[in-house]
């Protein structure tokens, strides 16, 4: 079986706690690379292009819109749990699959300990880190800067350190939440990252209130006007020039005062008694896809 998520360059928070999460679960040789079998968790990574003959087999994924939907009712697909609700009838999946995003199992696993001195932390998309100028904008705002391509072991521990998460990236908020750290959402600028966060809010009874957030840069607020990506070679260019010096520093700092605003707003997290249900849910499957593997070594 091969561990199958979206391997983004730079690496992205979300999709690489694959890297780690499922080895406090798995025995060593459940991964052996064989693409016969995919092993398909954490990300929204229900996707259209994997190999029609190839087993899929999906813990705790979401289908995120990216692409256009899979027919996962052709008889190679293996659905042990969806993310969420949106997904479940977006496929025409029973709606007992739904459990939650797979991240919701780091609350089962050893976690490091919690970096110290952090009050509010911000957490963009990873594709804003590239685009945007966060690091400057967090600065201004005496917010610290949870980069989205750090280790995922150390921005764990600057999750569980923090008393605040602001995050446009939705991983930021779903690890701070099964963490049970208070979390603002704000609208990702590029709209189509928007589908896959209700997505996973609901399936955890969570009334999402998504917040404003003023572009860091001229390239980010060209992705939120045009619903483009904002890395093309024309918006690189304009937004680069020299005439845009002056409008990409006024961006910064009004996404300075967009931050302080937000830490002074009132925070979410998922009621207990959902995620708790939902933790059990997601490991209850963890537990029948093992009895399932050895079954078949025992009997292959």
């Amino acid at each position: 079986m091969k561990l199958t998520y979206f391997e983004g360059t730079p690496p992205n928070f979300g999709d690489e706690l694959n890297t780690s999460l499922w080895q406090h679960f798995l025995p060593p040789d459940f991964f052996d690379q064989d693409a016969a079998t995919l092993f398909v968790g954490v990300g929204s990574v229900i996707l259209h292009n994997y190999p029609k003959a190839a087993r899929k087999v999906v813990m705790g994924s979401g289908y995120g819109g990216y692409t256009v939907m899979p027919d996962v009712h052709d008889g190679s697909w293996d659905i042990r749990f969806v993310r969420g609700p949106q997904t479940a009838e977006m496929l025409g999946l029973d709606p007992k699959l739904v459990i939650a995003d797979a991240a919701i199992l780091l609350r089962e696993t050893p976690l490091p300990a919690p970096a110290k001195g952090i009050r509010t932390a911000f957490m963009p998309h990873y594709e804003s880190v590239e685009r945007g100028n966060w690091q400057a904008a967090c600065d201004l705002a005496d917010v610290h800067f949870l980069d989205p391509t750090k280790p995922t072991e150390v921005l764990i521990s600057e999750i569980l350190g923090a008393d605040l998460v602001i995050a446009e990236a939705m991983h930021g908020a779903i690890v701070s939440d099964a963490l049970r750290t208070p979390w603002i959402g704000v609208k990702p600028m590029h709209h189509v990252h928007r589908f896959k966060w209700a997505d996973w809010a609901r399936a955890l009874d969570i009334e999402l209130r998504p917040q404003f957030l003023f572009p860091s840069n001229c390239r980010e607020g060209w992705a939120a006007a045009t619903g483009r990506s904002g890395s093309g070679a024309r918006a690189r260019a304009v937004c680069g020039s020299a005439l845009a010096r002056p409008f990409n520093a006024t961006c910064t700092l009004l996404a300075a005062r967009s931050l302080r605003r937000l830490a002074k707003g009132a925070p979410q997290l998922s009621p207990d008694r959902a995620i708790a249900n939902a933790t059990e849910r997601a490991l209850a499957e963890v537990d029948r896809l093992m009895e399932d593997y050895a079954r078949a070594v025992v009997f292959a």
